[in-house]
């Protein structure tokens, strides 16, 4: 099993979420958003997000934050495909589960 730590944390596409933002109108914070905005600032911009699942808000644009980081940090290396095959089993190619 492999670790979860990255190679490259440089160009490791990683975000901060500051979740559940709809509860108690944003009060009860243990983190303020501008000591997030200043610690993603001091790690060279991190992307930061408040977000709430329940309202559905900024999700879909953190989810696409991510995605667009990780599709372009991609092109320069390729670290999330390595180790699998990219052979195509009998049994895949008629139409069955490999399974």
């Amino acid at each position: 099993m492999r670790d979860a730590d990255p190679a490259d944390l440089e160009a490791f596409p990683f975000i901060l979420l500051g979740n559940k933002i709809d509860i108690d109108g944003g009060h009860s914070r243990v983190v303020s958003e501008k000591r997030a905005k200043e610690w993603c600032a001091s790690r060279g911009n991190i992307p930061y997000f408040e977000t709430s699942a329940k309202e559905d808000y900024n999700v879909d644009e953190a989810f696409l934050c991510v995605a667009q980081t990780a599709l372009a940090s991609e092109r320069q290396q390729d670290i999330y495909f390595q180790g699998i095959s990219e052979t195509v089993s009998e049994v895949e190619q008629r139409g069955g589960c490999a399974c």
